[in-house]
């Protein structure tokens, strides 16, 4: 209906200026009258029980408040469902300090909460506690034969596909075929700020809890199912977020703690957990995968079989879509795709960046690379000869699928045609150079969404929904849709967000925010526009006077005929000669499962990977990255192409450095710092080029936009590690891949 002037261009984020001037707030920042600390007493063992706690000589500490631990905390209503009904992993989540029970190594234990930070700190080193320790496990290669199929109880996941075909067969008369498998360790999400929760003591029962959190509607439904309190008793705050990445889709235990402590003890109560402790609330599962291919004499797939195996914990079934891709990237009749959980004496893994398919696409893509090889056959060749024009898995077409231009324009740019086949058969700078390419596929979802809009008599738009800004660019790309459905400029529209006294809204994650709050928001200010209209018809005069809805448009602060753009009234005179201080109107957005129901609806990206290779060291150097991503329409070019280059970090970091080691002996994860769990920085990021392949999609919603932050990291690692392989002729089928491995 309006004419673009915002949307698809690249402003500047709109809360830029905050942050820039820190007064942008974060949850450990808003420092409400008569706050205590609490400080959270780790579990030293994996499995056991709790004796004893000597928590007196604690207490009788000058300016030591309480410790709660499971001898003193009342009684807890833990009603799982209110959890359950959010759009979030599922299952039974852990139950801090509810019983004497350790089920993983860094468990809080008790609380120690003091009138100072420091005092908190300290007594909480002198607690003493007495457990009784029993043998744990927390390797998964002892549980290779223990693998069982999951049950369900997480939202989102969806069960492996039937075998379709006949696999077994058409890979025993494949003209090639490969077996191998691919694995990774545990990865942790390390957002640089810490989850922390401030709870406000606001009189009668009443609690605002500013919490680190990727939804706050999802907190405030778990703590009303925790501790019994009614709508009107909790409001849960957060509207700035260092990094999430998943690791805030949850309800971590710093917000229960923090809420236990502010209804016990009547006071505003604020708990942060340790760079150490933040190990301790959820990973990227270690991961174990088989892969079986088989090609017909013309190098297309004849046989396909994933099978992926990952650790879980004992209290829950924590369950992620591995092996699902696998089914659906490429063409191939004869398919069969296995998912089974191992449980170990850990905390429960957790969704992370692009969860299930981060894991599964390395093993496909790397896989694919040594079938090309196999059958002799260039590795893009080959992806192109296999490429599926439909979602086999459900026998669907896709929606929109860009995928054979994303191969064309990234291989043209990132001079694919250069590279020689055979490994070892390229140098530059006196060092083996590689190049690699892999590609992937994300899920296009949109779900229930609400917001408000009101505009004031000078012509200034508020707009509100509860969603959530981890970084992404929610506050921008909002204000940009605001303010092109109204024809306003963007300093004339406020975006505001993380608070559930606005509408709802789901967790922010998955890749869903655009599609779903963006939608809302079209939807709220088109309301508001309709009202608008009215107003601009009543005077006799008017030019607008027999117009729909549909025949107007919001252009440059003007209200006008569609086309006959002479046909026109300014709309802050429509809105001060109508008397009103401020309109407003409320709208929410569903996906519309009837024009969707035919299609499948993903974006997909591809990624091209240069490294060079030290021949005496082993030393990995990635030079150069290209990646190319279909994700229907493109918001804003900038922060769109800030999240591609997160992504593509993560990919990196994926294949060459993130790693949590486990001391099985002790069951605890020995580099839980920033010191030795190794992420990516300045020097270790090549040039990245970053290309976006429009896509006209109008059925996955009204907007005609899909999720990025996932599908850019999807292609990457498989992309580095194939790339490796080029360079030195050594696969390397256990990430990270470190100099020890390639000497």
């Amino acid at each position: 209906m309006t004419q673009t002037n915002h949307i698809g261009k690249a402003p500047n984020r709109v809360d830029g200026p905050l942050k820039v001037a820190g007064t942008a707030h974060y949850s450990g920042e808003f420092n409400v009258p008569h706050l205590a600390y609490g400080y959270v007493v780790s579990s030293p063992i994996a499995k056991g029980k709790v004796v004893a706690i000597h928590a007196d000589e604690v207490r009788a500490l000058p300016g030591v408040l309480e410790v709660f631990s499971h001898e003193n905390v009342p009684y807890l209503a833990w009603f799982d469902k209110s959890y359950k009904d959010q759009i979030a992993p599922g299952g039974s989540p852990f139950r801090p300090l509810h019983s004497p029970d350790i089920t993983f190594n860094q468990q809080p234990v008790a609380l120690v909460v003091a009138d100072t930070f420091e005092l908190a700190r300290y007594a909480a080193a002198l607690l003493r506690i007495d457990y009784e320790q029993e043998d744990h496990e927390t390797n998964l290669e002892t549980k290779r034969t223990e693998g069982y199929a999951p049950g369900g109880g997480k939202t989102g996941f969806q069960a492996p596909p039937p075998p379709r075909g006949n696999p077994d067969k058409a890979l025993k008369n494949a003209t090639h075929s490969i077996e191998a498998e691919y694995a990774h360790g545990a990865q942790h999400h390390n957002p640089m700020e810490l989850f922390t929760t401030t709870v406000e003591w606001r009189g009668d029962g009443k609690i605002t809890a500013y919490d680190k959190t990727q939804g706050v509607y999802n907190v405030k439904n778990y703590l009303m199912g925790v501790f019994g309190l009614g709508k009107d008793e909790v409001r849960v705050v957060n509207q700035f977020m260092g990094g999430g990445f998943g690791a805030g889709l949850r309800p971590q235990y710093s917000v229960f703690m923090a809420v236990l402590a502010t209804l016990e003890l009547k006071r505003s109560v604020r708990v942060t957990l340790t760079r150490q402790q933040m190990f301790s609330i959820g990973h990227r599962p270690n991961t174990l995968q088989l892969l079986k291919m088989g090609t017909n004499p013309d190098g297309t797939l004849a046989s396909l079989q994933h099978h992926a195996l990952h650790e879980t914990s004992q209290f829950e079934d924590y369950t992620e879509n591995i092996v699902n891709w696998s089914g659906m990237l490429y063409q191939c009749e004869n398919v069969k795709l296995g998912y089974q959980l191992a449980k170990l004496d850990i905390y429960s893994p957790q969704d992370m960046r692009a969860p299930g398919a981060a894991s599964g696409n390395v093993g496909l893509e790397v896989a694919m690379d040594e079938m090309a090889y196999a059958a002799g056959l260039d590795p893009l060749e080959f992806r192109l000869r296999n490429y599926a024009d439909r979602d086999q898995n459900v026998d669907k077409p896709f929606s929109s699928k860009k995928l054979r231009e994303c191969y064309k324009q990234a291989a043209a740019k990132f001079g694919w045609e250069t590279r020689t086949q055979k490994p070892r058969s390229m140098r530059a700078n006196g060092k083996l150079r590689g190049m690699g390419m892999g590609g992937g596929v994300w899920d296009a979802t949109q779900t229930k969404s609400a917001a408000k809009a009101l505009i004031s008599a000078d012509g200034k738009l508020t707009v509100r929904s509860a969603t959530g800004e981890n970084g992404t660019g929610t506050y921008t790309i909002m204000t940009q849709i605001a303010a092109e459905t109204l024809g306003l400029p963007l300093e004339a529209v406020t975006f505001e967000l993380g608070d559930t006294d606005q509408p709802e809204a789901p967790i922010q994650g998955g890749s869903w925010t655009a599609a779903s709050v963006g939608t809302a928001v079209k939807n709220a200010c088109d309301a508001l526009g309709e009202k608008i209209l009215k107003l601009a018809q009543k005077p006799a005069d008017s030019p607008l006077k027999d117009a729909k809805y549909d025949e107007v448009e919001f252009v440059n602060g003007q209200l006008r005929l569609r086309l006959d753009h002479d046909q026109a009234v300014v709309l802050r005179d429509v809105l001060q000669a109508s008397g009103e201080t401020q309109l407003e109107a409320d709208s929410s957005a569903l996906p519309n499962m009837l024009k969707q129901q035919g299609y499948s609806m993903h974006s997909h990206n591809v990624a091209f990977a240069e490294v060079e290779v030290d021949e005496d060291l082993g030393t990995i150097k990635v030079t150069r990255v290209v990646s190319a991503v279909a994700a229907g329409r493109i918001l804003n070019q900038k922060t769109a192409r800030s999240q591609v280059l997160g992504s593509v970090v993560w990919g990196l970091g994926m294949a060459l450095m993130e790693e949590t080691v486990m001391d099985h002996k002790f069951g605890r994860y020995v580099n839980h710092n920033f010191a030795e769990y190794h992420i990516p920085v300045n020097a270790d990021i090549p040039h990245i080029d970053v290309i976006f392949v429009h896509e006209d999609d109008d059925i996955v919603n009204p907007l005609g936009v899909k999720g990025i932050g996932e599908v850019g990291m999807l292609g990457v690692t498989a992309a580095i590690a194939n790339a490796v392989f080029h360079a030195t002729g050594k696969r390397v089928r256990d990430l990270p891949i470190m100099l020890d491995k390639l000497l």
